[in-house]
């Protein structure tokens, strides 16, 4: 196991995942969200191509609608 910091709080991940598989199992597949890691955003096409590494910092952010 790795550890990365997930909006702020210790996560433990698989090594050699990828943002497609985190953002599957926090059951935010298809749902509308933006990924950054290490203060660069991920676009969606790169997300199965980006492995995560050791103390990454990632910020999920789910828009919500409202008014």
């Amino acid at each position: 196991m790795i550890q990365i910091e997930l909006n702020g709080a210790a996560y433990e991940i698989e090594p050699n995942q990828n943002v497609e598989v985190l953002i599957e199992k926090l059951s935010l597949s298809g749902k509308a969200v933006a990924v950054a890691i290490n203060r660069q955003i991920v676009p969606r096409s790169q997300w199965q191509q980006r492995q995560l590494q050791s103390a990454d910092q990632v910020d999920v952010v789910r828009a919500i609608g409202g008014g």
